[in-house]
Formats: C-alpha cells, sequence, structure tokens
C-alpha cells in the first residue's frame, strides 16, 4: 500500500498533528511538496501533500483561505501541512475552517520538524511500497512459472486469478474460450468474444479496458505473430496494483511462450502431416499410418472427408496461370497423377508450405479450434495457394467448414464482408472415404472446388456435383460463348426469316430423333421438319446421325435457353 495521510500522522519522528479533516486521513499520498506560491494549483498533479508556511498568504482572511483551500480541493491535494513557529504561531482559525469546510485534511507541523522529514518519510514509504510490489511480483512470476510448468495453461490461469483476487480466462484465435479460472468466469468470459475479436483486428501487442470500476476486465493478445493466435482476459473488481500488475505481465510473457511453442510444434506437425497426405494420395495408407503414428488418432482409419480450399481472389488467377481453363473457357480435367521419383502416381502434387494467410488463415483457425473444442483430430496442410484438410466424416471440424461457408454466403448475399474480410475461402468438400480411397477423395474435393467457383459458393459438396443435373455445370460464361458459337448460323439463318431452325432442331432432339411426335410439337408436317434437319447439317457441315454431334447441339441448346 502506497503511504497514507494517516500512516504520515502516526510516524513517531514526525509528530504531526490532524487539525481538521480527519475522515480523509487514509488519503494514498502521492508525494509531499513544499510551496509558498498563492496558487500553486498550475505545478501539481494530484495526491500530493502540500507543505506550507503561509509567506505569501493572508492566512487570518476566511474569504482568502476558503478560496485558497477550494482551488487546492478541486486539484486533487491529498492534505496541507502547515508549518507552526515560522509566520505564524499556530494555524490561523481562518484556514482550519475553510479546510474543515471543504473537507481537506490540515496538519500541523511543528517547528522541530523540517519539511525535507517528511518528504524522506514520503519517499521511504513509497520505496518499500515499490519494492514490496516488485518483490510480490516476483514470487507471482515464480509461482505461475510453476503452475504453467505443472499444470499448463489451465493451471496458470487459476493462479493469476489468485493473485489478482479475480477472475482470468484465456481465448483461442477465433475468440472462443478455451480456459477460465474459476469455472463460473467462463460464462462471464464468453460474453466479451465480440470485444475479443475486435481486439484480434488491431496490431499485437494489443490490449483493451472493458467495463466498469466494479467489474473491470483487461483484454490483451498473446503471440509475436502479426495475427494473434490466442487472447487473455482479466477480471477484477477495481484497477490493478503494481503488484497484480507484475502478475499479469508474467502470465502474458508466459502465455506467449507456449503460444509460440505450440505455433513451433503446429508447423512441425504440418510437414509431418504434408507427408502422411502424400502418402495415402499414393495409396499408401500403412506407411501413411507408421509415419503419423498417434499423431492423428484413429482419423486415419475412419471415414473421412477431404476439404481443399482456395482464396476467392485467387481462383480465377490460377485458373489462368496454371492452364486450368482450356479453349472457349471450358475447364480442363482435373490434373492426371503426376509421378514423383520413387513413388506411384498421386492425385497431386501435396507439399508444406508457409502457414495460410488471409482467408485461408482464418479459415484453418475456425476449424482447427473447432477440432480442438470437441478433441478431435485434424489434419491440415497448406499447399502453396490452397488448404487441404482432412476431417472426420461428421464430425465438429466438418461442422465448422460448413458452417464457415453459410457465414460466408449469407455475407455475399447481404453485401456485407465476414468480420471486415472482402476476400473469402473457396472450398470443394469430397464424399466420405476410407483410407484407400483418398486420391479419390482428393479428385472429387477438386471437381466440387470446380463447380464452387464457377457457382460463386463458398463450398460444394461432392455430392451435389454426382446428385444434381449435368446442366447446372454450363451455366459458366465460356460454355454459353461456345455454345452461341456453334448455333450462331442456325440463328443468323432464323433472322431471315427462311425457317425456324432453332426450335425444330430443339423438338427434333428433345423428341429422341422421332419425326412425327416433333413434327406435331412444331405444327408441321414431317415432310417440313425432314428438311429442315437437312438445312441444318448443311448450315453447321455436320451430320445428326453422329451421336457426339447430337449430344453436342442438345447441350449448346440448354445452355442457352435462358438467353432467347
Amino acid at each position: 500500500m502506497p503511504p497514507t495521510l494517516a500512516s504520515l500522522v502516526h510516524h513517531s519522528a514526525l509528530k504531526l498533528t490532524v487539525r481538521a479533516g480527519e475522515e480523509r486521513l487514509a488519503t494514498p499520498v502521492r508525494w509531499a511538496h513544499a510551496s509558498e506560491l498563492a496558487d500553486p494549483v498550475p505545478y501539481m498533479e494530484g495526491g500530493e501533500l502540500l507543505l506550507i508556511t503561509a509567506l505569501k498568504l493572508d492566512a487570518e482572511d476566511p474569504e482568502a483561505m476558503r478560496r485558497y483551500v477550494r482551488r487546492l480541493g478541486q486539484a486533487g491535494v491529498a492534505g496541507l501541512g502547515f508549518a507552526v513557529g515560522v509566520h505564524y504561531a499556530t494555524i490561523p482559525d481562518a484556514l482550519v475552517d475553510a479546510a474543515a469546510e471543504e473537507g481537506l485534511p490540515l496538519l500541523e507541523v511543528p517547528r522541530r520538524t523540517p519539511f525535507l522529514a517528511i518528504s524522506k518519510a514520503v519517499s521511504a514509504a513509497i520505496s518499500a511500497e515499490q519494492y514490496q510490489a516488485v518483490t510480490a511480483g516476483f514470487a507471482a512470476q515464480r509461482d505461475l512459472t510453476k503452475q504453467a510448468l505443472g499444470g499448463g495453461p489451465a493451471g496458470l490461469l487459476a493462479a493469476l486469478a489468485g493473485q489478482v483476487d479475480g477472475w482470468a480466462a484465456l481465448y483461442d484465435a477465433t475468440g472462443a474460450v478455451v480456459a477460465a479460472a474459476p469455472e463460473w468466469a467462463a460464462r462471464r468470459a464468453a460474453r466479451l468474444t465480440p470485444e475479443v475479436e475486435r481486439l484480434h483486428a488491431r496490431t499485437p501487442p494489443a490490449s483493451l479496458v472493458v467495463g466498469g470500476e466494479a467489474d473491470r476486465v483487461e483484454l490483451h493478445t498473446l503471440g509475436t505473430s502479426r495475427r494473434p493466435r490466442a487472447a487473455l482476459a482479466v477480471g477484477t473488481g477495481a484497477p490493478l496494483g503494481t503488484a497484480e500488475r507484475y502478475a499479469v505481465h508474467s502470465a502474458i510473457a508466459l502465455l506467449t511462450l507456449t503460444t509460440e511453442r505450440s505455433r513451433s510444434l503446429h508447423e512441425a506437425e504440418q510437414r509431418v502431416g504434408a507427408a502422411v497426405l502424400r502418402m495415402l494420395l499414393a495409396g499408401e495408407p500403412e506407411h501413411a499410418r507408421t509415419a503419423a503414428g498417434s499423431l492423428y488418432g484413429d482419423l486415419l482409419d475412419a471415414p473421412y472427408r477431404l476439404i481443399i480450399a482456395e482464396a476467392a481472389s485467387a481462383t480465377a488467377a490460377s485458373a489462368h496461370a496454371d492452364g486450368r481453363t482450356a479453349p472457349h473457357g471450358a475447364p480442363r480435367p482435373v490434373d492426371a497423377p503426376r509421378p514423383v521419383a520413387g513413388e506411384r502416381a498421386v492425385a497431386a502434387p501435396v507439399r508444406a508450405g508457409e502457414p495460410p494467410a488471409g482467408p485461408l488463415a482464418a479459415l484453418a483457425e475456425h476449424v482447427e479450434a473447432a477440432a480442438a473444442r470437441a478433441g478431435e483430430a485434424l489434419l491440415v496442410v497448406p499447399d502453396g495457394e490452397r488448404l487441404v484438410l482432412l476431417t472426420a466424416d461428421g464430425g465438429a471440424a466438418a461442422r465448422a467448414c460448413v458452417g464457415y461457408a453459410a457465414a460466408v454466403d449469407q455475407a455475399r448475399t447481404t453485401g456485407q464482408a465476414l468480420a471486415g474480410r472482402t476476400d473469402e475461402p473457396v472450398m470443394g468438400l469430397s464424399a466420405p472415404a476410407g483410407p484407400i480411397a483418398a486420391a479419390t477423395a482428393y479428385r472429387q474435393a477438386e471437381q466440387a472446388l470446380s463447380v464452387a467457383r464457377r457457382r460463386g459458393r463458398a463450398l460444394v459438396e461432392h455430392e451435389e456435383v454426382a446428385t444434381g443435373s449435368v446442366v447446372q455445370l454450363l451455366s459458366d460464361d465460356a460454355v454459353r460463348a461456345f455454345a452461341d458459337g456453334l448455333l450462331r448460323a442456325l440463328r443468323e439463318h432464323d433472322a431471315t426469316g427462311r425457317g425456324d431452325l432453332v426450335a425444330s432442331l430443339r423438338a427434333w432432339l428433345s423428341r429422341h430423333g422421332q419425326w412425327d411426335a416433333a413434327a406435331a410439337e412444331l405444327g408441321v408436317h414431317r415432310h417440313t421438319l425432314r428438311y429442315r434437319m437437312r438445312r441444318v447439317e448443311e448450315i453447321l457441315g455436320r451430320s445428326l446421325d453422329d451421336p457426339d454431334v447430337r449430344m453436342e447441339l442438345w447441350l449448346a441448346l440448354k445452355a442457352t435457353s435462358g438467353t432467347e
């Protein structure tokens, strides 16, 4: 505790006497300062014990003393010390009455007590208090370190809550509470998730204070990377003292070390994960299990889903850069397996790249947090501009992906960016697969990702691609351009009024080449329809007896049906 007026009064060497303001002797004293100015307020900060001899004051003028004392009280002066036996034998009644009226503590300083002795006493008390705080801080640091080593973050939080006489909570990168002490604090901490998300948007290290005096909460980011990986909340019933501040800073340092260590382990795990996934895609599940050990639990044995994610802004650029777009904009088939020296062909070259950034980092953190809360194994591999995830079928991580995509789609529908972001991931989700079908799952995820790009959706499941209509795949602008080019000559012919070849072709194809049924639908004679089909063959230079030609024409008609 800092020195107070009461502690100075009880100091046996100072011999101070209280003349007014007895009820406020518990006021802390930040410093002792001597000033004979008629108005010392401009040079005061508040909390001082002002020492005077009234050299330049008319201490016997009641009105002047009321103004003087009132100004000192408004400036936050802790108390007034008056030296008797210098200019006045006793403290004038005008000053005593003014101090009593204002409630400002007034201390009588005997002639034999120099002001320097009071200043030294205050300084010594402040130094002792600071030393005690530092000592307590080091003790708290030792205790917190011991708890962190023995009980992990949960033990550290429990020790910190005791040190600050309050509560403490730890948040993950998504703002979800992962640990709290005492247990009831988890509910209080959960209500602060929006503030934690706001804190994560700042450049670390960052802090935030929320609540009032009786329910004060400090929020601090943890970690040294550009994107905070965790946050600490400390709740108290009053502002933190020096010792408590040391404890909080120690906890931040220890949790940051834990976070950075976890990040290093996480990066090493990603490298192992890349090797494991590569073995799975190469059709070597036994080797994958051996390499993984117990790292992924039973994930490699149970049915799983494979997810491929790309940033929305990167999909179009990467599609042109690596040749994924064929002439006329038609999407090329999924990459053929590319052999690796000493290995069989795999579905795609998976490599452990840099940690994901931007929208992929946000997605990875969201899914990893969901898996961690559920105690679920998850394989995450950054792969260039992609993120590959292997999740348990029906598990928390897979549901988190679907939920994240739904939020992105909803934000796009309403024209709002998700959590302030303008770029979001696009995902393809495979069907459930087993250890020997990883390559198939990878191809399914790529196919679903391709459809998600064309449809402008955040996520497409392979089941939608497999069970949906092929007509939905014709919505691509490049496909429509190809269809327009194929049918352009027929439409130009019809525009001259020399026959309705496009409508006739559609009716004939829809009736599987049955002349009578198609002619009846058009309201013309079957010989007229035969003539029109010969004209179609002549204009296109292609035979309608060829099933491939009929298929291309039918798909072209379907792709352009909405534009006619």
